[in-house]
């Protein structure tokens, strides 16, 4: 979870209150971990009351990834002065679909960034000269946005820039990485942008984003003075910013316009807080975006979203009126309003809300997301406890008792058991194992790429593991048991979810007899009969691959791994595997319809520690 830096007396100031010992004569105060609950954040470290105000620091813990504009000294603030009553701000430099504010600068975006780095927006801010204080927040800020909202900047990255030394308009396009070179931040002498990347900092962290492209993104004044290498580093002149300048530009590039325009407005907005005076920036595209060609930014897209008083009430399980839902969402600065299902297209005339996201926001996709804000603006201490109304006894499930049973033969094997994150990348759970991807599951809004996809399969878990174990002694024999997902037009949500088990077992001694032999001892101590036919799975060897089938259906495969998928991983030792649907396995009985002596023995069957004879299943209910 993030974690920020704030200057404590900044922090204090923009929040509208203190909460150290100057308050200690208020009655009413409350602390600053109760306060802080609002923002779903912690007090991670207190300051040290041994320094002056100015220089005492707040470790802060955001819980809330969803909540990119809490990760700065002046979002966390104002929710806090939001919740605690404060007035909701007014940003009226912000631009609406149809209704652009007027700017005097302007940034063009060439048509050879499009299949590079597509995306821009800016704005500036002047009035304040920068302190220390507020440069570090700024680079703070920065820094997080790009770093886990931005995915490791690969999309958003953001540059501030002194106005002073630019001249307009900025032009922002794609050069061969050879063709062109300049001075960047903290060097001495100028470097192309591919020796940026192999001999600068910045380039070695960050190169992986660009390496491979022919075209590079550039971003430069109507001089060709460079202004920086997005997402690489800043030019050393003009990208250069300094304690005591006045006037900024501020500019985000990225894959997303949608997150790039957000991560613009949360920097807009902070800044306005703090009291400069913000001025939009017109960015003119050469091909079509989902904005469109010409958008001024700070620009507002958000769409409103509609919850009825029922569904707040079936959420939250109290009634409240439209009243007491319009002010609570007034402290988590939401504005809002009274309407209908009927006027926004529904069927019902249902009362309910109209929220609209602050522009600093773009975190309601769902009504449960307006009946949140309701819950937090006006505080869980608010809501009566209740007790549970029914009386139920914990149990574990079938699946769960039959798992566990797989795992001690699998155990009693010789078999080290792993477990793993049911979240990864296109590239291992895809690509490495040579498959299409017909089924797997993608994520519509992922924090990182690592994490994109749900996996429909142990086996690249598996393969991952010994990727990385090549300096252990062999053979490796490895399993998971654990749940995967996959696309299931059969099912009612188009998904289906599955126990399996994984098995690999790696070294010199194995091949396709080990693994089937392997496999017979399995179903010989589940009691289960299965039959074999060839597969022609791209993951293993063809012709020494083959399907397992459980009651005529097929429920796992087992075979060589083929070696185009072991050198994807840089496996040099060859693997054998297996795959199994768990589920598919379980016996045809659940102790949840057997009552008496008869459930315990059921249980007992799955656990593997009894059997059942003919007069006892007399008794299970199927």
């Amino acid at each position: 979870m993030p974690k920020i830096e704030v200057n404590e007396e900044a922090f204090y100031t923009l929040a509208g209150r203190r909460w150290d010992s100057q308050d200690a004569g208020d009655s009413h105060r409350e602390s600053l971990e109760e306060a802080l609950t609002c923002a779903k954040a912690e007090l991670d470290e207190d300051s040290d009351k041994s320094l002056p105000p100015a220089e005492r620091t707040l470790k802060i813990e955001l819980n809330d990834t969803n909540r990119p504009d809490l990760w700065s000294t002046a979002g966390c603030a104002r929710q806090l002065r939001l919740h605690g009553g404060g007035r909701r701000p007014e940003y009226p430099f912000f631009s609406f679909s149809g209704r652009p504010q007027k700017a005097g600068r302007k940034v063009l975006v060439d048509a050879s960034v499009k299949g590079v780095r597509p995306y821009l927006a800016g704005f500036i801010a002047s009035g304040k000269a920068i302190t220390n204080a507020s440069l570090r927040d700024m680079i703070q800020t920065q820094e997080k946005l790009a770093w886990n909202y931005g995915r490791k900047r690969r999309t958003i990255s953001m540059g501030l820039y002194r106005i002073a030394i630019i001249k307009w308009p900025i032009i922002y396009k794609a050069v061969d990485p050879d063709s062109v070179s300049f001075v960047p931040l903290q060097w001495d002498v100028p470097l192309t942008l591919r020796e940026i990347l192999k001999q600068h900092p910045k380039g070695k962290e960050y190169g992986f984003i660009q390496e491979h492209e022919p075209l590079h993104p550039l971003l430069v004044d109507s001089e060709n003075a460079v202004l920086s290498y997005p997402p690489i580093i800043n030019s050393a002149d003009l990208g250069a910013v300094q304690v005591g300048d006045t006037d900024l530009f501020i500019e985000l590039t990225g894959t997303d316009q949608f997150s790039v325009t957000l991560a613009a407005s949360i920097m807009a907005c902070d800044l306005a807080d703090q009291g400069y005076t913000i001025e939009p920036v017109e960015v003119e595209y050469q091909y079509d975006t989902p904005f469109g060609k010409t958008v001024t930014t700070p620009y507002y897209f958000q769409e409103p979203v509609f919850c009825s008083l029922e569904r707040i009430e079936r959420f939250l399980g109290e009634k409240l009126s439209a009243g007491e839902c319009l002010a609570a969402l007034e402290r988590m600065g939401v504005k809002a309003e009274k309407a209908t299902a009927a006027e926004r297209g529904g069927a019902a005339e249902l009362e309910g809300i109209l929220a609209w996201p602050p522009e600093y926001r773009n975190d309601f996709l769902h009504a449960a997301d307006v009946a949140e804000d309701v819950m937090i603006g006006r505080t869980l201490n608010s809501f009566k406890p209740e007790r549970p109304r029914d009386f139920t006894v914990g149990r574990l499930t079938p699946i769960t008792y039959f798992s566990r049973r797989v795992k001690e033969i699998m155990a009693g094997m010789g078999y080290q058991e792993m477990i793993y994150n049911y979240l990864g990348s296109r590239k291992d759970l895809v690509e490495n194992m040579r498959g299409d991807g017909a089924k797997i599951i993608r994520i519509s809004n992922p924090m990182t790429e690592n994490y994109e996809y749900v996996r429909d399969s142990v086996l690249a878990s598996l393969m991952q593991s010994e990727s990385v174990s090549g300096h252990s002694a062999y053979p490796h024999r490895i399993f998971e048991v654990g749940k995967v997902a996959y696309r299931d037009n059969a099912e009612n949500y188009g998904t289906s979810t599955r126990q399996y088990l994984g098995f690999l077992h790696a070294g010199t001694d194995t091949n396709f007899n080990i693994v089937a032999g392997q496999l017979q001892t399995l179903f010989y101590y589940l009691f289960r009969e299965y039959e074999v036919e060839e597969s022609n799975d791209p993951r293993f060897i063809p012709g020494r691959a083959a399907a397992i089938l459980f009651q005529g259906k097929k429920t796992g495969v087992f075979g060589e791994v083929h070696p185009e998928a072991l050198e994807n991983w840089g496996v040099t030792m060859p693997c054998t595997a297996a795959e199994l649907d768990l589920d598919a396995l379980l016996p045809p009985m659940d102790p949840c319809f057997v009552s008496g002596n008869a459930r315990e023995r059921v249980r007992g069957v799955l656990a593997g520690e009894r059997t059942l004879g003919p007069s006892h299943c007399q008794q299970v209910k199927r």
